[in-house]
């Protein structure tokens, strides 16, 4: 059985995003919208909170484009699946949407049953890019020059892109992994293991103090070993964000 796709519908025009929201009602329970946005900043911190499965996007963002809303999102996280909706059939959106490995392109009025396809080619990306849980605790692989590392999850402190590879930081030591931080990315729990930029995830059940002035987080061990990082502005402003959310919750 094919889980629920949650779902942000990201469109500035009313009338066309009220049809699209029934359009989509009308397809649950395989899609779950969660938000509905009508503007590029409000798009950009509901996706940042939610981490939607699928984004339904118009091109156009009241001036301004959405194609830099996903490369912006990219520095963050992961991107979800990305239909593009749009009024226009400019070959230039389209080679775009295909850069971003859009899962389909849809032009406005956006036909039910072509909508209905494109739900289903993002349920069959999900389930096969789901077939394995990710780590949230326990050991974790990693591939080496020589073999394979075992790290207990709980004692990462923080990975940082090298290259094609990582560099695993642990309390103790620091690695070189023959993994990228994208494939690691998909591997490890995002509640736990967060990309706060476009090169470096955090082990946010680990961090201890932030201190905005100079950019830097402390990080602590179960046995209260400190280790400091510094980290980029944007990073620093996803740490406070995704911490101020945890204390709420």
């Amino acid at each position: 059985m094919s889980k629920t796709l949650r779902a942000i519908v990201v469109e500035d025009e009313r009338m066309p995003r009220l049809t699209l929201l029934q359009k989509l009602e009308d397809l649950r329970p395989q899609v779950e919208v969660v938000d509905a946005c009508d503007n590029y900043d409000a798009a950009l911190q509901s996706i940042l909170r939610h981490r939607p499965d699928l984004l339904l996007l118009d091109i156009q963002l009241q001036g301004r484009n959405s194609m830099q809303l996903l490369h912006e999102l990219q520095t963050t996280m992961p991107l979800p699946h990305v239909i593009f909706t749009t009024a226009y059939n400019e070959r230039q959106y389209l080679m775009n949407a295909i850069k971003l490995s859009a899962v389909d392109y849809l032009l406005k009025p956006i036909d039910k049953n072509e909508l209905a396809l494109a739900i289903g080619k993002v349920s069959s990306k999900s389930l096969t890019a789901g077939a394995t849980e990710p780590v949230t605790t326990g050991k974790i692989e990693f591939r080496t020059a020589s073999g394979k590392l075992y790290v207990d999850a709980d004692d990462i402190a923080y990975i940082r892109a090298d290259g094609n590879y990582a560099q695993v930081e642990t309390f103790h030591h620091r690695e070189t992994v023959f993994d990228s931080l994208a494939s690691l990315e998909r591997q490890l729990n995002a509640s736990v293991f967060v990309r706060i930029d476009r090169s470096l995830i955090v082990n946010i059940q680990r961090l201890y103090k932030l201190d905005q002035k100079r950019r830097l987080c402390v990080l602590m061990s179960t046995g209260g070993t400190e280790l400091e990082l510094t980290v980029s502005k944007n990073g620093m402003d996803v740490l406070s964000r995704v911490m101020q959310e945890g204390v709420k919750s």
